[in-house]
């Protein structure tokens, strides 16, 4: 049951990438190093494909466990969660906020305000669906694990806008360039790339800290925070 929450957000995510690659967004024409989904096909095609994919998301989260797994009102936060995650609250308004801003009119708050949003929602939502299974929203761990999860989401999004600037097209899978192309805030358009570098450091400094508590046990959170740190593509 767990590889349903984990399969629910895989499957958020290729939706969102679908329509974000849409020409009335950011009309991009390669993805994962191959043609996006309506270039390959049609735009409408497209739009639907994502529509399915959001509706088969909650299908797999929503389906009912036999045995030991979570009960009713556990899996209904899980679908709470998720979709809180991917709605106006996070990806689509932090989406519409990105598509609002342009390099030259935000400030970092306001950048960090759309990425907390439109990147990190989701990535929050990893790990709350799991939390969801095992802890009260109020309780300290559960606070702790939310925070990490908050501050990964901004590395993530740091090291994105990275790449676009130092990786080239085959590694990255995607067209090398796209943001400032497009004009888009970055980090390292307000901070440089050094204080992109500066920052995203801090931020996953900041992470490791909510992670003390858990001593161990979190070994597994640790590691993906440094992948996530230094990834190359």
């Amino acid at each position: 049951w767990l590889d349903d929450a984990a399969c629910a957000v895989e499957i958020i995510h290729a939706y969102s990438l679908v329509h974000d690659d849409l020409p009335a967004m950011d009309d991009d024409d390669l993805r994962r190093g191959r043609p996006t989904t309506h270039r390959a096909f049609d735009e409408a095609t497209a739009i639907l494909a994502g529509d399915a994919l959001q509706c088969l998301a909650f299908e797999l989260l929503s389906r009912p466990v036999a045995g030991e797994g979570p009960t009713p009102a556990q899996k209904m936060q899980q679908v709470r969660t998720l979709s809180r995650a991917c709605g106006s609250w996070g990806m689509a308004g932090g989406q519409a906020m990105d598509l609002a801003a342009s390099a030259g009119r935000i400030d970092e708050a306001h950048l960090e305000t759309i990425h907390r949003k439109k990147t990190g929602a989701l990535i929050s939502a990893a790990v709350r669906l799991a939390a969801d299974l095992a802890l009260d929203e109020d309780v300290p761990a559960y606070q702790h694990l939310d925070r990490f999860a908050a501050a990964m989401g901004l590395v993530f999004q740091i090291r994105d806008d990275i790449l676009d600037i130092t990786a080239d097209t085959a590694t990255l899978g995607k067209r090398q360039g796209a943001d400032l192309a497009h004009d888009k805030a970055t980090y390292p358009v307000l901070l440089g790339l050094d204080g992109a570098q500066r920052r995203g450091l801090e931020l996953h400094q900041r992470a490791m800290s909510e992670l003390v508590s858990f001593g161990s046990a979190a070994e597994p959170l640790r590691t993906l925070a440094d992948e996530l740190l230094n990834r190359h593509c």
